[in-house]
């Protein structure tokens, strides 16, 4: 321990002892909690947090990378992704207490008597479904928000910061709900060391990198990811530009002629249940706005899991797999 921190230490416990109610020096109060900031705000939380409901796979992927799995009473929306899981994390994705294959209820949630909640707006949480931040305190259970689902002011609009940064705020802060801090040090570690990589291969010119559109499902419009989502994060690390990176949210729709005017160079599908690989081949070899492009004839598609793109640690993994493709089509330099 360094000379300052030290002092601190001690100017911690002098207050602590004179107050009997300020902050400990890790940051919990004398009643096991902590406060993080959250979508912008403090937000105070139970700590270290023992009973998790976590839903969704790619914040199922944080808490695992952090080796708390032992502190989750119940995950939903795993299934679709639980391959894809248990091959970067093993045995312990089995272990985990699924309640629910899609979404779950606020009755699910409650039943399962968790201290915190870790969901996200469009991950879970839902006013349609009377399951929010709001609704679970009324049962006396905290709510962490994926930061990447944070709503802009002003509307629905999701994502207040870039999405590599979001990505290291939840880790850092689950990390400090689940008592990890170290481990969170670890993980965010590994990522800024494995993006330092992909920055120093060899890029293309400006402009000429190479556009790439995320086609996540598509018939009348196309759902896709814009500014704020992690697949802009995941495209610029591996050398290549998001076609609607212009767009200041994250998941939204766009239309067919937008994507037309994009003349995007490959395509990256989110695979999950709903459209299949083939389904979303044959539609843009049928589509008359992209039937022509060469991205299509081609065949210039990479098809990676739902975990991968949603912002998660597996975020960096993805960004891998999609510089490796771009070099294999030739799209930006060879290593």
């Amino acid at each position: 321990m360094s000379r300052t921190r030290t002092i601190v230490f001690g100017m911690s416990l002098l207050a602590l002892a004179m107050s009997g109610c300020s902050a400990a020096p890790d940051g919990k109060s004398a009643r096991g909690e902590v406060t993080v900031t959250n979508c912008g705000e403090p937000v105070t939380l139970p700590a270290p947090a023992q009973r998790l409901f976590v839903n969704d796979s790619n914040l199922i992927s944080m808490i695992l990378a952090l080796g708390a799995e032992d502190q989750v009473a119940a995950v939903s929306s795993l299934n679709r992704d639980e391959q894809v899981l248990a091959a970067h994390y093993g045995p312990a994705v089995g272990q985990l207490n699924q309640v629910s294959d899609d979404y779950p209820s606020l009755e699910t949630v409650v039943a399962q008597r968790p201290d915190v909640m870790v969901a996200g707006w469009n991950y879970g949480y839902d006013e349609a479904k009377h399951l929010t931040p709001d609704s679970l305190a009324a049962h006396d259970i905290g709510a962490y928000v994926l930061t990447e689902s944070c709503r802009q002011d002003g509307g629905d609009a999701r994502g207040i910061v870039d999405p590599w940064t979001a990505l290291r705020q939840d880790l850092t802060n689950l990390g400090t709900i689940t008592g990890r801090a170290s481990e969170a040090s670890e993980v965010t570690a590994d990522l800024a060391a494995r993006l330092d990589a992909l920055s120093a291969a060899p890029q293309a010119d400006e402009d000429e990198a190479p556009v790439l559109f995320v086609f996540d499902s598509g018939e009348k419009t196309i759902f896709t990811s814009g500014a704020f989502g992690a697949p802009q994060a995941i495209i610029e690390a591996a050398g290549g530009r998001n076609a609607v990176g212009d767009l200041k949210d994250t998941w939204t729709e766009v239309s067919w002629e937008r994507l037309a005017t994009a003349r995007p160079d490959a395509f990256l599908f989110v695979d999950y249940p709903g459209q299949t690989y083939r389904n979303k081949v044959e539609i843009l070899r049928s589509h008359p706005a992209t039937r022509d492009l060469d991205a299509v004839r081609q065949e210039r598609f990479l098809n990676l899991p739902y975990a991968m793109w949603t912002s998660g640690p597996l975020n960096i993994d993805a960004a891998e797999q999609v510089r490796a493709a771009l070099e294999q089509w030739r799209l930006v330099p060879s290593r």
